[in-house]
């Protein structure tokens, strides 16, 4: 285990890290992307081959592997690149995986521009949870953003996030005879209770305008989860959990 440590706050390594957190663009560009917390990181280390800095204040102990960097703070330091108000004390970069392809399953998830990181995060940890497959098709937060990783409670560290087009995904499921059904709010849609979600592919849409109108023209079922009749909607993160224990 190489250690350093580093008490500069214009540190090139720690302003890299700052971008990191806020711009999508930067951990493209760069095939990294960075997350907070002592729990996350056990996680990590536990199930991620792609970790290579762990930064921590003095105060804070970890068992790091030998081949990742170790880089020791002060804490006032660690309060000036972390995106939380009250840090933990730990940060860490990760390589970003390479890509998982797309593969059409019966008894799927696909969510279709949900930008919430707190939802995109609790979806991917329920998924984990239940082994339920979820792909994220366009206009989705970034599943590598320090919001979403922390929401999906290391669930990133665990499973491939895939992420793939609207059109490859229902051009792929098609092709293996698997429905897609979407969720939404009309006459036509069946009760979610009668339908048989371990065949289908099942589109949840976003928070504000729910599923894309080219997906709803083009999906083979509408879908409707019964409530009570005042209630206008479902939290996109709740409706996923309840198409996943469906699918189970």
């Amino acid at each position: 285990m190489t250690e350093m440590r580093i008490s500069s706050r214009k540190n090139p390594l720690l302003q890299q890290v700052k971008k990191l957190l806020s711009s999508k663009k930067e951990r493209e560009n760069a095939g990294l992307f960075v997350a907070d917390g002592t729990k996350l990181l056990q996680e990590a280390i536990k199930y991620y081959p792609g970790l290579e800095t762990v930064i921590l204040s003095d105060t804070v102990e970890a068992e790091v592997p030998k081949q990742v960097k170790l880089i020791r703070v002060p804490e006032d330091v660690m309060e000036s690149i972390s995106p939380m108000d009250t840090p933990q004390g730990a940060l860490f970069v990760c390589r970003m995986p390479e890509k998982t392809e797309f593969t059409p399953k019966p008894g799927m998830l696909l969510l279709d521009g949900i930008q919430d990181p707190g939802n995109i995060g609790t979806i991917l940890r329920t998924a984990d949870a239940l082994e339920i497959p979820v792909a994220l098709l366009e206009g989705c937060a970034d599943p590598y953003s320090h919001k979403v990783v922390r929401a999906s409670m290391g669930a990133v560290f665990r499973t491939p996030v895939i992420q793939t087009t609207w059109v490859a995904a229902k051009a792929s499921c098609e092709a293996a005879g698997i429905p897609v059904a979407v969720t939404a709010l009309s006459d036509r849609a069946e009760d979610i209770r009668s339908a048989d979600l371990t065949k289908m592919a099942v589109v949840i849409g976003s928070e504000g305008r729910g599923v894309r109108r080219e997906v709803l023209e083009n999906a083979d079922q509408e879908l409707i989860i019964p409530m009570n009749p005042r209630c206008e909607s479902l939290n996109a993160a709740i409706a996923a959990t309840i198409c996943m224990w469906e699918m189970k």
